[in-house]
């Protein structure tokens, strides 16, 4: 009888130390590690306007009609001779055509150029870090940003942070469901693991629970 309660004892603790072991891991499938290549850097897809972006709004040989402007929160800017001409959602090449459209009504064969200075970039192109960290934000995405980057943009995990449980939740582009996956910030930053750094996406949330002991 003693002999059977202590197997019944020590399966529980095996049931117990299994459940610990994955809370402690969080959930998900892991994404591979980044990789770094100095001297390839992969562009991303062009950047796409957002409110509060600032511009350089360019018009050859009409230095008048040039301008610097900040996108309004609703999305539009004005420059002389336009006002309210939408930019978010469009490349820096599709409002220079817009804008060279609505420029030819009053002087000829106008060129344009739009340049973005500082960039916020839309929503759908931003990363959020939410939870346990000393800043929780939304960051502008960027060509190979990385789960490090972003970490060192938020100030990295507050002092409770159960890093190894933290979780990336990425939007399929091809499926258009959320998918979630398993991310090791703590090794990350705390053990400098470079396995545990990820390449991130637009609109990549990470989310950083507290630790529970």
């Amino acid at each position: 009888m003693a002999l059977y309660r202590l197997g019944r004892v020590s399966a529980a603790l095996g049931v117990i130390g299994t459940v610990l072991s994955s809370c402690a891991a969080g959930s998900g499938p892991e994404l591979p590690p980044a990789t770094f290549v100095a001297t390839r850097e992969v562009p991303s897809d062009e950047y796409v306007i957002g409110p509060l972006d600032q511009l350089n709004v360019f018009v050859w040989r009409n230095p008048e009609l040039s301008a610097k402007v900040q996108v309004r929160p609703d999305g539009r800017i004005t420059t002389p001779l336009i006002s309210d001409m939408p930019a978010v959602g469009k490349t820096p090449a599709m409002l220079a055509d817009d804008m060279k459209i609505a420029l030819g009504e009053f002087i000829k064969d106008p060129i344009v150029s739009v340049i973005v200075e500082n960039f916020s970039g839309t929503y759908s192109q931003q990363i959020r870090v939410v939870g346990a960290t000393e800043k929780p934000a939304s960051i502008p995405y960027r060509a190979n940003m990385t789960a490090l980057d972003a970490m060192i943009a938020v100030g990295g995990l507050s002092e409770f942070a159960s890093g190894n449980r933290s979780r990336l939740v990425r939007h399929d582009r091809q499926t258009g469901k959320q998918r979630e996956y398993r991310v090791r910030l703590g090794d990350l930053l705390k053990n400098g693991d470079v396995s545990a750094n990820v390449k991130l996406e637009p609109g990549d949330v990470l989310i950083i629970p507290q630790s529970m002991f």
